[in-house]
């Protein structure tokens, strides 16, 4: 795994955290969320923009995200 996909695995387990702590939620049922709405490729594809954004920022954007999907 080179370190660019490191980078974005560790961003991608500190979106789930913090979406799990705003929601009330446990991780499992977040990182299956995540899965099935496409928001981990999401995350992917945008890493370069996202992982520069404010947790709140983040929170709001996955939120629309998976409203929209």
């Amino acid at each position: 795994m080179s370190k660019a996909e490191i980078d974005k695995s560790f961003f991608v387990a500190f979106c789930i955290e913090q979406y799990k702590v705003a929601n009330n939620l446990d991780g499992a049922a977040v990182a299956d969320l995540f899965k099935r709405r496409g928001v981990v490729n999401y995350l992917y594809e945008h890493f370069d923009v996202f992982h520069s954004q404010s947790r709140q920022w983040l929170l709001e954007e996955i939120d629309d995200f998976i409203n929209k999907h």
